[in-house]
């Protein structure tokens, strides 16, 4: 019985170290990855920032269409957004922009589709 509880400790404050292996280049990979990944998205003119309820890091740059009048998502690399703080009443005639970057998948927004509002949706 007291080996066993013996063993038990042991085996578990040997889980317990807190210094990292220098030679683990498992921890160092996604550093690298890290680095690899905002040269990348800075090259495309944006930056990585964290986004959503998450905080997944994604890289926001700016789409070419950005801002242009629009009726369909067809029409846009990203969504067509209603504009405006003021929410249109869904199934309405109507005409958005294209959204700006990515980070405007999250939080409320409103599609037009086929240019028609559709309802509105918050995504955290």
């Amino acid at each position: 019985m007291r080996l066993t509880l013996m063993l038990s400790l042991m085996l578990a404050l040997a889980g317990c170290s807190s210094s990292p292996n220098a030679g683990d280049t498992a921890t160092n990979a996604p550093a690298a990855a890290d680095n690899a990944d905002a040269a990348r998205c800075a090259a495309a003119g944006g930056e990585l920032k964290p986004l959503g309820r998450l905080q997944r890091v994604q890289c926001v740059a700016p789409y070419t269409d950005a801002g242009k009048a629009c009726s369909a998502k067809s029409e846009c690399t990203g969504q067509c957004l209603a504009q405006g703080e003021t929410e249109l009443v869904a199934g309405s005639k109507a005409r958005g922009v294209c959204q700006t970057d990515v980070s405007q998948n999250f939080g409320c927004r409103q599609r037009i589709d086929n240019g028609v509002a559709q309802g509105t949706i918050c995504v955290d």
